[in-house]
């Protein structure tokens, strides 16, 4: 892995969307449906799921929003979901993959183009900018909530629960995996009593670029526009 640190994008995120409700729970939506994929729609039988609703509940995340992302996991209500990704490119040449789950793809890619456009960038082909991102499995935990946390304890539980890589930096730990591990190294760590501020599987840069204040600000309008779709489950750049 990288020595780039995933959680700076994340908080530089996340301190721009706390004062957005909906983005909360867009991103909140998003692991929902990601849970019930990879592992069922029933709590009781999936660990992962049980987690992302405990965390959309203390959120205060409607019931109704909650269902809805469970019922598009599912297929529930007999409308049939398809899961496209996106691939394009934004402001200065940065690589942006947008994964959507949609009941319509010409509405969906319309108003995907579009957002592109909008701000000065295109839509590319299959395959034009994946080749750049990793699917990973990741899990944060914040070392100020837990100073007395072991770096040696963690990084053997983590590895023996079949992580693969835990990296520390100075406000965080963080344990990547195979996403097909993901499930079992939440849960066994969970059960252990480690407790995450961030877990999901997600595209991670492989050589995330830096780019100018100017450009990041056209690169934030267009990655808030294409989150605000409501056919959007994730948006991923390369830039740092």
């Amino acid at each position: 892995m990288s020595g780039h640190s995933k959680w700076h994008n994340i908080q530089g995120r996340k301190n721009a969307q706390d004062a957005k409700r909906g983005k909360i729970f867009q991103k909140l939506a998003h692991d929902l449906y990601v849970a019930a994929k990879a592992g069922g729609a029933e709590p009781d039988l999936n660990a992962s799921l049980r987690l992302v609703i405990e965390k959309a509940k203390s959120a205060n995340m409607p019931k109704d929003n909650i269902q809805r992302a469970l019922d598009k996991a599912s297929g529930a209500g007999g409308k049939k979901f398809e899961e496209v990704t996106y691939e394009g490119y934004g402001t200065a040449g940065v690589a942006v993959l947008v994964e959507t789950s949609t009941d319509n793809i010409n509405r969906t890619v319309s108003s995907i183009r579009n957002s592109f456009k909008h701000f000065g960038g295109a839509l590319g082909t299959a395959g034009s900018v994946a080749f750049q991102f990793d699917r990973k499995g990741y899990l944060a935990i914040d070392r100020e909530a837990f100073p007395e946390l072991d770096e040696d304890r963690l990084l053997e539980d983590a590895l023996e629960a079949g992580a693969d890589d835990v990296q520390t930096q100075d406000e965080v730990f963080e344990i990547f995996t195979q996403p097909g591990d993901f499930q079992n190294v939440e849960g066994t760590l969970t059960e252990a009593g480690y407790v995450f501020d961030d877990s999901e599987i997600t595209m991670i840069a492989q050589n995330p670029m830096t780019i100018s204040d100017e450009n990041r600000e056209k690169l934030d309008k267009l990655v808030d526009e294409l989150e605000e779709n409501d056919d959007v489950l994730a948006v991923y750049t390369t830039a740092d």
